[in-house]
This record gives C-alpha cells, sequence and structure tokens, in this order.
C-alpha cells in the first residue's frame, strides 16, 4: 500500500492511497467467484459463466461494491500509518481502477488543531449574587393562584384581561396566502402565560366573544419557531368565547390547600423562598460555564476543522428537522431554506467546536478522565429526570453511537467543574433581567 499525504491547509489533508494491482485483482476474482455462483444469464448454466462476461455485465457493479470495500478495509491502517488523527469521518473524494490494476482512492480529511492555551486557570469571571426578592416570591404566590382558580364563562360584554382563557379561530398569512402550519380551530389561548408569543396575547386584550380582529407581527430572525422566523405575518382572529379565573383568597387557608405542612401564609412564602434560591443556585451553575467557555474562547484564537463545524450544523439541522416532524411538518412545508438554515446555525456550530476543543484541551494538562463513580452517577441523574430505573438507562446505552455522546457531556461537566473551582469569581450585583 502507497501512501501520500498533501497538506492541503493547516487541518486539512488530501492523502491519496494506492493499493497493489495483486490484492485488487485477488479481491475482484473472490467478488466475481460470488457472484458466478448466484447470478442467472440467459444462455449460461448457473455457475459456468466465464468471467469476461461477468466483467461485461456486471463490471461496474463489482468494482462499485470491491472499491467500497477495500476503503473500509484500508483507510484506518493508513492514517495509522501515517500518524493522523481525523476529527470527522473523511470525504472520498476520488476512486479508480487503473489501468496497470492497482485501485486509487482520494480522502479529504480535517485534523486536530494545534492549541496553545493561554490561560485557563485563575480567569476573571463575574457571578451574579444570588437575592430573593419580595416581588419574585410575590409573582410565585400568584401563579399558585392562578393554577388553583376556577373558571367560568364571561359576560359577552366582558372584554379580554390578563389571566383570562380565549377560545379563538386563527389563520396566519405570509405574503397574502394561507399558512396551513399557522391554523387551529377552537384553540384555548392562556392570556399572559405568553405561549403564543407575548405580541399575540396583547393584541386580545379588550376583545370581546364574538369579535374578529386583523393583526400583523413581525417575527425576529431568531424567533424559536423556524416556521414563523423572520416573517411578516398577518393573523386573522376570531373570539369564540372567553372564561375568567377566580383565583382563591390569599390567606393561611390558601397556603393549607397547596401543602398541609404550612400552617401560615408565611411559611408558604419560606418555602417558595427556599425553592426560588435552590432554582437560582442550578442556573447560575450553567451560566456560570457560559462564561467560562465565552472567555476561553475570547483569549484563545485557533482554526477550527470546517468538517467538523459542518458535521455540527448537520446535527443542528437535523434536530430542526425532528422538531418539525413531530408538527407534522417539514423544512419545505414550513418556507425553511437548507442554505438559510445552514447559516442561521453556523456561528453556534462553530462556537461548540471551538469550545469543546479548549475543554479537551483542559482535560489533556490537568489529566481530567472520568471515573466509573462519574459514569454511574450520571446514569443516576439520568434515572432520577425521567423516572426510569439505573438498569434501564444502562440498557438504553447499549451501543456506541449512543454512549459516546453521554461520556462526552460527563467529561465535560467535569472539566467545567474544574474551571469552576479554579476560577476567580468576582461577586456583582445581578441587574433586573437577571434576576427575572
Amino acid at each position: 500500500m502507497d501512501i501520500a499525504v498533501e497538506n492541503i491547509s493547516e487541518l486539512t489533508r488530501k492523502v491519496t492511497i494506492t493499493l497493489p494491482a495483486k490484492d485488487v485483482r485477488k479481491a475482484l476474482d473472490k467478488s466475481y467467484k460470488k457472484l458466478k455462483k448466484d447470478v442467472k444469464l440467459k444462455g449460461f448454466r448457473r455457475g459456468k459463466i466465464p468471467i469476461a462476461v461477468l466483467e461485461k455485465n456486471f463490471g461496474e457493479q463489482v468494482q462499485a461494491e470491491v472499491g467500497e470495500k477495500m476503503v473500509q478495509e484500508t483507510y484506518f491502517d493508513a492514517i495509522e500509518e501515517k500518524s493522523i488523527d481525523p476529527v470527522v469521518h473523511p470525504e472520498i473524494t476520488e476512486t479508480n481502477f487503473a489501468d496497470d490494476g492497482t485501485f486509487i482512492y482520494v480522502a479529504m480529511l480535517d485534523v486536530k488543531p494545534e492549541i496553545d492555551l493561554k490561560q485557563h486557570k485563575g480567569l476573571d469571571i463575574e457571578k451574579p449574587v444570588i437575592d430573593i426578592s419580595d416581588d419574585e416570591i410575590n409573582k410565585e404566590i400568584e401563579s399558585l393562584r392562578r393554577s388553583q382558580a376556577a373558571l367560568r364563562s364571561a359576560g359577552d360584554d366582558h372584554g379580554i384581561e390578563m389571566d383570562d382563557i380565549a377560545i379563538v379561530d386563527f389563520q396566519g398569512f405570509h405574503n397574502d396566502k394561507a399558512m396551513k402550519e399557522v391554523h387551529n380551530e377552537d384553540y384555548s389561548v392562556d392570556v399572559g402565560t405568553k405561549r403564543l408569543g407575548e405580541e399575540f396575547e396583547e393584541k386580545l386584550l379588550g376583545m370581546k366573544k364574538g369579535e374578529t380582529t386583523l393583526y400583523e407581527i413581525d417575527f425576529p430572525a431568531e424567533y424559536p419557531n423556524p416556521v414563523l422566523a423572520g416573517k411578516t405575518v398577518e393573523f386573522k382572529v376570531d373570539v369564540k368565547d372567553v372564561k375568567e379565573r377566580i383565583k382563591p383568597e390569599l390567606d393561611d387557608e390558601f397556603a393549607k390547600d397547596i401543602d398541609e405542612a404550612h400552617e401560615t401564609l408565611d411559611d408558604l412564602r419560606k418555602t417558595i423562598g427556599t425553592d426560588l434560591r435552590e432554582k437560582k443556585e442550578t442556573a447560575l451553575e450553567g451560566d456560570l460555564d457560559d462564561r467560562i467557555m465565552h472567555k476561553l474562547i475570547e483569549l484563545n484564537e485557533f482554526p477550527i476543522p470546517e468538517r467538523l463545524v459542518a458535521y455540527e450544523i448537520q446535527e443542528m439541522i437535523k434536530q430542526t428537522e425532528e422538531n418539525l416532524k413531530r408538527s407534522g411538518m417539514s423544512l419545505e412545508s414550513a418556507g425553511i431554506k437548507m442554505e438559510d438554515l445552514v447559516e442561521r446555525n453556523r456561528e453556534v456550530a462553530q462556537k461548540r467546536v471551538r469550545g469543546d476543543f479548549l475543554l479537551k484541551k483542559v482535560a489533556e494538562i490537568e489529566e481530567i478522565k472520568l471515573a466509573d463513580e462519574d459514569i454511574e452517577r450520571g446514569y443516576q441523574r439520568i434515572a432520577g429526570e425521567y423516572n426510569m430505573t439505573v438498569a434501564e438507562v444502562k440498557g438504553y446505552f447499549k451501543r456506541r453511537e449512543e454512549v459516546l455522546p453521554f461520556l462526552n457531556e460527563l467529561l465535560n461537566e467535569k472539566i467545567l467543574q474544574f474551571l469552576r473551582q479554579e476560577a476567580n469569581m468576582i461577586e456583582v450585583i445581578a441587574d433586573a433581567e437577571e434576576k427575572a
């Protein structure tokens, strides 16, 4: 086997692999021998068809199959021999059965970048101080009152208010064409939850049963629903019914109804305060990880493999397609162009790739590895989140393609935990948006 490596760019390698004629002939003969036993041709008895006839009738098919098999059998040996460490599967750009009997194929691949880590310990990271305000507790209590409220039909002269349930038919139009994906009948809009978007719900305020309205909403390009993102949509809304909430009185009895452990409203407020603090501490951990990653990326500039970025983009697009499929849609029916989706996801994909390389470099320097107990805790966490047994979780992660992303996630969590411990946390007062 002859192997030639050409550096196309800093991270891209062109690997040309030539397999000797005797090995190629042996592989072709083996394939034709098998074909000879199985195939039927008019005028020939089974098993008696001359090789020359088989080559004439099935040559292209046999070469394609043999070529693919020889690539699979020799590629990894070739890159190991040349000490190449590719980051994703290769792109086989050329295959050729040459006149001299050799088989030549070209693999284009990307390799890991060399990273000279500038700093990873002692990073200055702003850490918002956790504070639970009375307003936040009051908001949670109002949410509880809302959930405990009784519903009753409102009068015909009742204008829709916050916390009402509006039963509506709606149809969305884009460029004067009805959007079949933006249509519903007898849909319950829980006004104030913003499930259909804050602007959509605000337009309903003051409307009464039996009324119809038309209004436009401009959805930003980053809007989470890809069907609406970047579009100006006109909505036709018919209000068919309105129900208003009758909230319970805010007193000690209300606190007891929520949980018998509460004797008074103050007890309920204390419980809510504790719960909010725990939620904020969990959220803060993720926020600190984001700040650490931002700082690492900011400090360390290096090239990243484009094929790995492309792979990450495809994984993100696959997730979008799966989400749409659950709603009975496709990219085409949702009016989403593939090229737009690729560009929309590119920056996030680049950050993910860059961030993962940086974390793995930290792990290499600090010799951070997963221990058996780390993996076991990971299984236990998933079991708790999805109400499964640990055995059931382990059963799910049997295949290599399923367990590797899970192990990678656990390792990244361990690396980030190390970086949090080593960071120079600077406490700052959270602004109003962070508090919310």
